[in-house]
């Protein structure tokens, strides 16, 4: 089987330097100084059982401001991104800076909605997945709701482990041979385990998740319809959880916005 090439590009090159990726993927574009993939729902998925055929190991990650922001400051983090087989646009304003800097995006792909329509791909083709984070109630409750849908459920544990215990962790999912793994913890935890274990952990498409187990268990609730195609699912997130949210929009939104112009800038005509 021809291996598909992974993207990766090295840190700070700009958009016309950027590697194309896997075939069927698309180049991507550059927001921020990051990639991209300017794909639809619907094509992200397509693209996630491409990765899954050719066997891996492949990472995808979304974007949002936040995130932006830590690879601002963190230049693994930025590496790790760059080096990811899929990336999606997962926050609104990663759209609308898109739009701002010449690299349009044809749609916001949300991380659930990513989520629930590859569960609905696993449970056609019958790929073997594994549940990874989140507090043990919610985790199991998550694998459970999965399993109802049909996804065929190898595995799942918390999130609560120690560095230590890694290594038990990556054993435990190598020996359920998963073929998608979902990850659900914070970033960028999430983002260096799957950086440091992703030939231990044999399968072949990692994918984070964040928060999501905490939606499809129901301890959290979506936006309406109408403040998620608005860009404010992240005022909805902040009302249930104003404390652990504050600070991370208050000063993250407003960093992320300073970092889009000073991008904007750089490509302005002198």
């Amino acid at each position: 089987m021809t291996k598909l090439r992974r993207n990766v590009p090295r840190a700070g090159l700009a958009d016309e330097n950027a590697s194309a990726g896997p075939p069927g993927l698309g180049r991507p574009v550059t927001v921020c100084g990051l990639p991209v993939h300017p794909l639809t729902l619907e094509e992200s998925v397509a693209a996630a059982e491409a990765l899954i055929a050719d066997g891996g190991p492949h990472q995808h990650v979304v974007l949002n401001a936040a995130k932006v922001v830590q690879a601002h400051d963190d230049p693994e983090l930025a590496r790790i991104i760059r080096s990811c087989s899929l990336v999606n646009a997962d926050g609104q304003s990663v759209v609308w800076a898109g739009r701002i800097l010449g690299s349009p995006l044809p749609e916001r792909v949300a991380g659930i909605d990513f989520i629930l329509a590859l569960w609905r791909s696993a449970a056609r083709k019958g790929y073997r997945v594994y549940l990874l984070g989140a507090e043990p109630e919610v985790v199991e409750a998550t694998a459970r709701i999965a399993a109802g849908q049909g996804v065929k459920i190898v595995g799942y544990q918390d999130g609560y482990w120690d560095e230590a215990h890694e290594s038990d962790v990556v054993t435990a999912v190598r020996e359920a041979r998963p073929d998608i793994l979902f990850l659900a913890v914070p970033s960028p935890r999430k983002e260096y385990f799957f950086a440091r274990g992703q030939e231990d952990l044999g399968c072949a498409l990692m994918v984070g998740v964040g928060g999501s187990f905490d939606v499809v268990a129901g301890l959290r609730s979506r936006a309406p319809r109408w403040m998620q195609r608005a860009g404010l699912e992240w005022f909805h997130r902040l009302v249930q959880e104003p404390r652990r949210m504050f600070l991370r929009y208050a000063v993250g939104n407003i960093r992320f916005i300073a970092i889009t112009a000073a991008h904007r800038a750089r490509r302005a005509p002198h």
